[in-house]
């Protein structure tokens, strides 16, 4: 009876030690798996950075000109744009969006797709990359003359697309940066006034494009400012436009944050020579 005790413990341990060793192997494959899917992203984000950064680099001049003297003219940055390379790579593009100083990461050529799925996954140049781009509604005119123009852009934890965006929730953010620029092809330089920023539902009336009456816009706006996070100041009325920037957040899938502009001016730019 003793012997046949000691070989079933030992029996025992035998099995225990193969459970220890599957559950090991399980664990390492997991952890494999895990590394992969890991630098499968932080790869994806390197080369979309590095994308944009390129065509930053090739498209974009940063200027300083004074306008001519006509009693109102002031000294402002400005940029031009090369839209005849950048439409060369790809034709969707329909401008370009910059924020002067901050947040100065978003600086990025806008294009619209033919819907609004193209553009999640994939870059500028076309290449399949979880960055995407930053792309104009589908339901929009492209040359930004809508009542209300939606742009979106995803919301990177790399600090890329719009993920600076979410700055907006603090008011002496706002303070020191109100402003953000578009560029179009035919040579415009648009500035729009932030006048609200807050988080809404993906079902929003912020998406809304097109209004039957200027009550009906006049509505839209009054919710606009309703549901910012701060009371900007800023006055915004049924004879003006408005630029809507959209990303996701990391509060839930249906949640949205919203930066809404108002266009205060639209000036020519000029080549540097």
């Amino acid at each position: 009876m003793v012997r046949e005790r000691k070989r079933y413990h030992r029996g025992r341990k035998k099995k225990s030690g193969a459970g220890y060793v599957v559950i090991l192997t399980a664990a390492i494959v997991v952890f494999c798996i895990s590394a992969f899917q890991i630098y499968r992203i932080l790869t994806g984000y390197h080369r979309g950075r590095a994308e944009y950064d390129r065509i930053r680099k090739a498209a974009v001049q940063v200027i300083d000109w004074k306008e001519t003297s006509d009693g109102s003219g002031t000294e402002y940055a400005s940029a031009w744009i090369d839209f005849e390379q950048l439409l060369a790579i790809n034709p969707d593009t329909v401008g370009w969006l910059r924020f002067d100083p901050e947040p100065a990461q978003i600086d990025y050529p806008i294009v619209q797709g033919p819907d609004n799925d193209l553009y999640l996954n994939k870059t500028f140049s076309a290449n399949e990359n979880t960055v995407g781009a930053i792309f104009v509604n589908a339901y929009n005119r492209p040359d930004f003359s809508d009542r209300n123009t939606i742009i979106y852009g995803h919301r990177m934890n790399d600090s890329s697309m719009f993920h600076d965006l979410k700055k907006y929730q603090d008011k002496s953010f706002w303070e020191a940066n109100p402003y953000f620029y578009i560029y179009t092809p035919d040579g415009k330089e648009l500035t729009y006034h932030i006048y609200s920023a807050g988080v809404v539902k993906d079902v929003s009336d912020t998406y809304l494009t097109e209004f039957e009456s200027d009550e009906a816009f006049q509505k839209f706006l009054d919710m606009t400012k309703e549901t910012s996070g701060f009371d900007t100041g800023v006055q915004v009325d049924t004879e003006d436009t408005v630029v809507t920037l959209s990303t996701c957040t990391s509060a839930g899938s249906d949640d949205r944050f919203v930066v809404r502009g108002v266009k205060e001016a639209e000036k020519p730019t000029r080549k540097p020579e």
